[in-house]
């Protein structure tokens, strides 16, 4: 009779300590896997099309939402990207912390130029920076990637005055934005927002293609895409704009 409650008493301990749920498993699994170390080659940036960069951002995406991100060999990937890089694309997006650029796209060591700016609105330093990564470093696809309640926005939206010339010179890039958004001014209304992010990104978009004539040759020469995106901070997934 003890034997036997004995046994009762210790068998959910041992159920619980032998049995895993399946992120648990999931995650133990993970840690065994080969590290990846390789990294972006010239040769595979160039043989790389425009489009097979983005469906590889997309599918890295699908994993950040799944929480299934590669497994790399981080050392390994800074040691092999020190004598040059490849980046295979360039996000611009916003400095939003929420916002982790390559672990968004899981990636890694030297797949990607990152530009962050408030607003991910562009000016000659941005412009300057995207078309040296496309234009001399070969990147093949360029990315503008707004975000679900975007501070900058709202704050122009607000027409926000902190008393500094430099806070108003950029919220002012997003004006055009406000502007062709129809409804009333009220950065409350979510939809309304939502809406002007997404017509910020597109306009970024179009202001890029008219204040470089590198960037819209090569992609005239379809040497590389240009897409707007939009992240969202709830579920970590990101949307194409059309």
């Amino acid at each position: 009779m003890k034997k036997v409650m004995i046994i009762s008493l210790i068998l959910p301990f041992v159920i619980l300590a032998t049995s895993c749920n399946q992120s648990t498993c999931d995650r133990s699994s993970s840690t065994n896997q080969k590290l990846v170390s390789e990294v972006m080659t010239k040769e595979v940036q160039d043989a790389t099309a425009p489009d097979k960069v983005l469906d590889d951002l997309m599918e890295g995406n699908d994993r950040y939402v799944k929480d299934s991100l590669t497994q790399r060999d981080f050392p390994a990937q800074v040691k092999a990207t020190a004598t040059g890089q490849y980046p295979k694309a360039v996000i611009l997006g916003c400095i939003d912390s929420r916002v982790p650029v390559e672990l968004v796209f899981d990636q890694g060591v030297g797949d990607l130029f990152v530009v962050r700016v408030a607003g991910n609105v562009e000016d000659k330093d941005v412009l300057g920076s995207i078309e040296y990564s496309m234009g001399v470093a070969g990147s093949k696809l360029l990315m503008v990637l707004g975000h679900e309640s975007c501070g900058a926005v709202k704050s122009a939206v607000d027409k926000l005055d902190v008393g500094s010339e430099n806070v108003t010179h950029l919220l002012d890039q997003i004006e055009p934005a406000i502007l062709e958004v129809e409804g009333t001014r009220d950065s409350k209304n979510k939809e309304y927002l939502t809406e002007v992010i997404k017509t910020n990104v597109k306009m970024t978009i179009d202001d890029i293609r008219n204040r470089s004539s590198i960037i819209k040759q090569l992609e005239a020469d379809g040497k590389i895409m240009i897409v707007g995106a939009y992240y969202d901070l709830h579920s970590g997934k990101v949307t194409l704009l059309k």
